[in-house]
């Protein structure tokens, strides 16, 4: 599978990439909106940066307790009801005179419940496309989903002057019931990827039976560290460049759509391999020439050149899954989100800490120079000869799979549920 049209016409795709994408425009609206509504009341720029961004944060306790539910509950159920209680958690939101206190808890609520999503949502990706479909399809939604912040910000913004904040709110759960209804009608019914009932102990067993293989913990620390550090230099363009913070966040998203492009699209497998580490050194070493406080064409120019380098994180993603047993996929995948999510959380610290006793340029070089030193600490971890199928499969414990020597599994359609 090389083309989108061949993806697009891979059955259950189309309806799968359409709830994705309107519920990123969802969360993407209501975030802006709620963030707005509590800017309005308070006057706090923490307060409402931590309501757009704290059910984020939150899923990293959620990680840490309810990620064995990602490959442990029918992925089409799962993924209906999250998005349902998101537009039920949007009307709390939006009534009049909601007290603050309540408001966060709500948002704390829904970052815990929504962490095992994206193990649910990435898993079934694994099984509506075949294996060598899964970068294709996963730069895709890349693609899709900075396209859709982009409009979801946008329209949101709009809606906000129009509508008011409460009213985007009611918006945003609209969408939220429209991707629930999508993913009901359009995707079949599947039963869960492993056995067992999902619990806090089943998932602190799994985290630990992941992270006990060597080759699967280097990709692991290659997703979380690299990525969360560069997004620490992302976090100082506010401070670099105030009139021009919005400029050089696009031209971060156009070089990242650029990468996810060509690496997804075009490069074909036996050059991914080889493409890892540059693409890896690619999404920090530009970021060095922050420390010569370049203006703004050469900071914009560096910035769209480094996020070419974000892709390097679909090749790493492709080799967890080959590094993974089917039935642990979800929670895998789960697992580096979440991982990801926090480290972005450290760097942007790392970086806001170094910039506040010295100067942004500074700080934004200083985290590059972390990020390209871990990768390089990396590299002889991640250099583990692949087979022509994309990787060797490695059970729970991190010894060869009986897998390996199969055909990959394509997916096909379970009995419906009966719940």
């Amino acid at each position: 599978m090389r083309t989108y049209r061949e993806l697009f016409r891979t059955p259950e795709f189309t309806p799968f990439f359409a709830a994705v994408s309107v519920q990123t425009a969802a969360q993407t609206a209501t975030g802006l909106a709620l963030g707005t509504l509590v800017y309005a009341r308070t006057g706090s720029p923490l307060l409402s940066a931590l309501a757009m961004f704290g059910p984020s944060l939150a899923q990293v306790a959620g990680a840490l307790t309810l990620l064995s539910a990602a490959d442990r509950l029918p992925p089409r159920a799962a993924l209906t009801a999250l998005a349902l209680l998101s537009a039920g958690a949007a009307c709390v939101q939006a009534v009049p005179g909601l007290p603050l206190w309540a408001a966060f808890a709500v948002l704390l609520v829904m970052g815990v419940a929504a962490s095992p999503g994206g193990g649910v949502r990435y898993g079934l990706l694994n099984e509506i496309v075949p294996r060598e479909g899964f970068l294709l399809g996963r730069s895709m939604l890349n693609m899709t989903g900075g396209a859709m912040q982009i409009c979801g910000f946008a329209v949101g913004g709009a809606l906000v002057a129009v509508f008011s904040a409460r009213g985007t709110l009611l918006v945003g759960a609209a969408l939220y019931v429209v991707a629930a209804a999508v993913t009901r009608l359009g995707l079949t019914a599947r039963p869960p990827r492993a056995t067992g009932r999902p619990s806090i102990g089943e998932t602190w067993r799994t985290n630990a039976l992941l992270w006990s293989a060597t080759p699967r913990r280097y990709v692991f620390l290659a997703l979380w560290v690299p990525n969360g550090l560069v997004v620490g230099c992302e976090s100082l363009y506010v401070a670099y460049a105030p009139g021009h913070a919005g400029l050089l966040f696009a031209g971060g998203a156009l070089g990242m759509l650029a990468g996810d492009t060509l690496v997804g699209r075009f490069v074909a497998a036996r050059w991914r391999a080889r493409l890892g580490a540059p693409l890896r050194l690619l999404l920090a070493a530009p970021y060095l020439l922050f420390a010569l406080r370049p203006g703004l064409p050469v900071g914009l120019a560096v910035v769209v050149v480094a996020s070419v380098g974000f892709a390097a994180s679909l090749l790493l993603q492709e080799r967890l899954l080959a590094l993974t047993p089917q039935e642990l996929s979800g929670h895998a995948l789960g697992l580096s989100s979440s991982g990801m999510l926090a480290m972005q959380g450290v760097g942007a610290a790392v970086a806001g800490g170094i910039a506040q006793v010295t100067s942004p340029a500074t700080g934004m070089a200083a985290v590059a120079g972390l990020s390209v030193a871990v990768t390089l600490a990396l590299a002889p971890g991640l250099r583990t000869p692949v087979d022509a199928d994309g990787g060797r499969l490695l059970g729970a414990d991190g010894s060869p799979s009986p897998r390996a020597s199969r055909t990959p599994r394509t997916a096909h359609p379970a009995p419906e549920e009966t719940t």
